[in-house]
């Protein structure tokens, strides 16, 4: 009789550990689990740069339009944009492009105020690009005919510049380059500000 009862002492002592191991097991299963998704939210939304700086991946500037071009014209005209009624040409050059109109609306916005501040009044210029050969210039930026014209430069600019040649197609990838601190910009601030823009006019607010 002690031996039989040495044997479920064993059998019960056995049935405990693998109860243990099951447990265990699930719970090792539940964490990588955790563990995976915590990984594929940070792959989807940022990739490390290295030394704790990271690229936002959710502001890709090639895609399909977020707004529309009657949501341009609102924008541009509630800042007394002098490009007001240009929201079409900027929202068909858009498509023409691959970039999405809203990250060339935020850069205007950015670069001059819709063109109603510094050389963009003459210049005509989206971006405020820096004059080169075969462009006819004004106090070192490009100028142009159109407000139109200056709009398709801008989205050639950075469709064959910056994402062709140089792989940059992120807000964080392409302004430390467009705009460098070397210019005395603010890099860190400008990309906030196309973010905060970008967001704002996606959500449906005109003003930002």
């Amino acid at each position: 009789m002690p031996k039989a009862k040495g044997k479920r002492t064993r059998r019960a002592l056995s049935h405990k550990r693998s109860q243990n191991l099951s447990s265990r097991s699930l719970w090792i299963g539940v964490l990588l689990i955790i563990i995976a998704l915590g990984l594929g939210w940070a792959l989807t939304h940022s990739l490390s740069l290295g030394r704790g700086v990271f690229l936002d991946t959710r502001y890709e500037v090639e895609g399909v339009p977020t707004v529309d071009a009657d949501f341009i014209n609102q924008v541009l005209d509630s800042y007394g944009s002098p490009a007001r009624g240009k929201g079409q040409a900027l929202y068909d050059l858009g498509v023409e492009y691959g970039i999405d109109p809203v990250y060339a609306l935020a850069f205007f916005l950015q670069e001059s105020r819709f063109g109603t501040t510094g050389v963009a009044r003459v210049t005509l210029s989206l971006g405020n690009i820096r004059a080169t050969p075969g462009y006819e210039s004004y106090d070192g930026y490009r100028k142009y005919k159109s407000w139109e014209e200056g709009f398709e430069d801008w989205y050639k600019l950075i469709k064959v510049q910056y994402i062709e040649k140089w792989n940059l197609s992120t807000v964080d990838q392409i302004i430390p380059v467009y705009a460098p601190s070397s210019d005395n910009n603010d890099v860190d601030a400008y990309i906030r500000a196309v973010k905060q823009a970008v967001d704002t006019w996606r959500s449906g607010e005109v003003q930002v």
